[in-house]
C-alpha cells in the first residue's frame, strides 16, 4: 500500500460525551454532525456570542436533548471523561490553550481551521447511513473533496440505506451459516447486486436474502452464475457503473483480445483472467471452449465474466452462450456496452441518424462464419443513400463491399469512415469515399480491429479528406 496523508477511522460516538466550544456557523455544523452520530454534546459558549446559525440549531426539536448549552466560555475542568473536544477559537493562543488543555485530559482534539492543533480532522460525508463515507484531502482542497462528494452522491442511490439496514439484520444468518470465504462472498456479492438495481428493499426481500443463505448452506455451487459485460469500445471510462461493479465482483473474468488493459485494471485483484479472444489470422479459443468454460466454472460456485468489447449483444456471439446457459440451468445477467459505432460516431463527431442526410441507421457484420463476405445479406437494400450502414469486422473486405455496394447502385461518391481501435490512445481514422474505401482500410491496416461507416452523414469529413489531398498534391507538383 502507498503511503496514507491520514488514516481513514470510523469513531462511534453513540452516547458518549463531546465537549464543544464556539458558537459560529462553522461550530453549528460540527454540532450537528456530532449530534446526529448519537454523541451528547456539551457545548460551551456565552449566549451573547452564539450566531444566529447557531442559535437556530439549539432550538431545533431534532437536536434537543442530544446538545446541551452550557451558557459561559469554555475552562480547562470540562475535558474529563470526554470521548473528543471540538474548539472554535479565534486566536492562536486560545487554540493552543484549548489544545493543550483536552491533551492534558487524554482526549483527543480539533481545533476548527486551525490544522497544527488538531488530532483530527472532519472530512466531506456521504450519508447512506449505515453505510457512511468519508472523503479527506488532508486540508489541502476542502473544494476538491466537496466536488469528490457530489460526484459519489450520483453513484449511491438513496435507497441504498434501506439494503445497508437490511444487512444488518440478516447479517448474523449468514454468519452462523455460511463458512468463511467464498460462500459468504457470493451471498454478499449477490446481495449487493441487488441493493443496486432495486430502488428499495421489498416486502420480500428479507426473506429471499434468508433463502438465498439457505440454498448456499445446503448447496456450495448455488452461488454460480454468469455475467455477460459489454467493455465498449476500449476507453475505460466508457464503461457502465453496472459493467465496472461486475468486473469487480468477479471470481473468473472470460475476455476477448480486444479488452484493454485499462478496463481490466478495474477488476477485482483476486479474479482469475483468461484470454478467450476470438481473431481472424491469429490463434483463437473456439466458441465451444468458452461456453465449457462458463459452465464449468458456474457449477463450481463462481461468479463468471464473460467480458466482451463493445456491446455483447451486437456481433458479440452471445445467442450461443445464452443458448448454453439456458439449456445448464445457469443464472446468466446482461450488462449492455457501447457499441462500436456508437463511438465511430463520438470520434468523428456526428449524429449516424442526421435528419437531413440519413433516416435511419444499420449494423452488419463484414464478414460471415466462411471468413468471406457474407452472401445472405440484401446489398440492394444496403445501398440506400438516406441510411448510414455501420460494417463491423469488414476490414480485409472492405474492396468488396464496396464493389457490391455500387453494383447495387450507391455513387462512388458517397461518404466513408473508418477507424481502428476507437476510443484508444492509438485510435487511427480516415475519410474519404467509397470508390477508395479499399484504399483507406488498407492505409489504416487491415490486421487491426476496423469499423466501417458508409453513408452521407460523414459528407463533411470526406470533403475535409479530399481537400487535404488536393493540398498534398499541389505541395508535391510545385515542391
Amino acid at each position: 500500500m502507498g503511503e496514507l496523508a491520514t488514516l481513514p477511522v470510523f469513531f462511534d460516538l453513540g452516547a458518549k460525551r463531546v465537549v464543544m466550544a464556539g458558537g459560529s456557523a462553522g461550530a453549528a455544523w460540527k454540532a450537528e454532525l456530532l449530534a446526529s452520530a448519537g454523541a451528547h454534546v456539551d457545548f460551551y459558549a456565552p449566549s451573547d456570542d452564539l450566531d444566529a446559525e447557531m442559535a437556530e440549531l439549539l432550538a431545533a426539536p431534532p437536536v434537543v436533548g442530544r446538545i446541551h448549552h452550557h451558557d459561559q466560555p469554555w475552562s480547562a475542568d470540562i475535558f474529563a471523561g470526554a470521548a473528543i473536544a471540538v474548539g472554535d477559537v479565534e486566536s492562536e493562543a486560545e487554540a493552543q490553550t484549548f489544545y493543550c488543555a483536552a491533551k492534558a485530559a487524554g482526549v483527543p482534539v480539533n481545533v476548527v481551521d486551525k490544522p497544527a492543533f488538531c488530532d483530527f480532522r472532519f472530512g466531506s460525508i456521504v450519508n447512506r447511513s449505515p453505510v457512511v463515507i468519508g472523503i479527506a484531502t488532508d486540508g489541502a482542497a476542502p473544494i476538491l473533496g466537496q466536488a469528490i462528494r457530489r460526484r459519489i452522491e450520483t453513484l449511491l442511490p438513496p435507497a441504498l440505506a434501506g439494503w445497508a439496514a437490511l444487512a444488518s439484520k440478516i447479517r448474523a444468518d449468514v454468519m452462523d451459516r455460511l463458512a468463511p470465504g467464498p460462500l459468504r462472498r457470493a451471498f454478499w456479492e449477490r446481495f449487493s447486486d441487488r441493493a443496486f438495481t432495486t430502488r428499495t428493499p421489498d416486502a420480500n426481500a428479507e426473506s429471499d436474502a434468508q433463502d438465498f443463505v439457505a440454498e448456499l448452506a445446503r448447496s456450495p455451487q448455488a452461488g454460480g452464475r454468469v455475467t455477460l459485460v459489454g467493455a465498449g469500445p476500449g476507453e475505460a471510462e466508457l464503461l457502465t457503473l453496472k459493467a465496472v461493479r461486475a468486473l469487480q465482483a468477479a471470481d473468473v473474468i472470460l475476455f476477448d483480445d480486444l479488452v484493454s488493459d485499462e478496463i481490466l485494471e478495474l477488476a477485482r485483484r483476486e479474479a482469475k483472467r483468461m484470454l478467450v479472444g476470438k481473431r481472424a489470422t491469429r490463434e483463437s479459443c473456439r466458441q465451444e471452449d468458452i461456453n465449457r468454460m462458463m459452465v464449468q466454472f458456474a457449477k463450481a460456485g463462481k461468479h463468471v465474466v464473460r467480458l466482451k468489447s463493445g456491446d455483447v449483444s451486437v456481433f458479440g456471439r452471445a445467442g450461443e452462450e445464452l443458448d448454453e446457459l439456458h439449456r445448464e440451468n445457469i443464472p446468466v445477467a446482461i450488462v449492455p456496452g457501447i457499441t462500436a459505432a456508437s463511438a465511430l460516431a463520438a470520434t468523428f463527431g456526428v449524429s449516424l441518424t442526421h435528419r437531413d442526410r440519413a433516416q435511419q441507421v444499420r449494423f452488419v457484420t463484414g464478414h460471415s462464419k466462411q471468413g468471406g463476405l457474407p452472401e445472405d445479406l440484401d446489398w440492394r437494400a444496403l445501398a440506400d443513400d438516406h441510411a448510414t450502414t455501420i460494417f463491423y469486422m469488414g476490414g480485409r473486405m472492405a474492396p468488396k463491399i464496396a464493389a457490391r455496394l455500387i453494383a447495387n447502385g450507391l455513387p462512388e461518391t458517397t461518404p466513408v469512415a473508418v477507424a481502428a481501435n476507437l476510443s484508444r490512445d492509438d485510435e487511427t481514422k480516415a475519410a474519404g469515399t467509397l470508390a477508395d474505401l479499399g484504399a483507406i482500410v488498407a492505409q489504416i491496416g487491415v490486421d487491426r480491429p476496423i469499423l466501417i461507416g458508409v453513408g452521407r452523414v460523414f459528407a463533411d469529413h470526406a470533403r475535409a479528406a479530399a481537400t487535404d489531398q488536393d493540398e498534398d498534391t499541389a505541395e508535391a507538383v510545385t515542391g
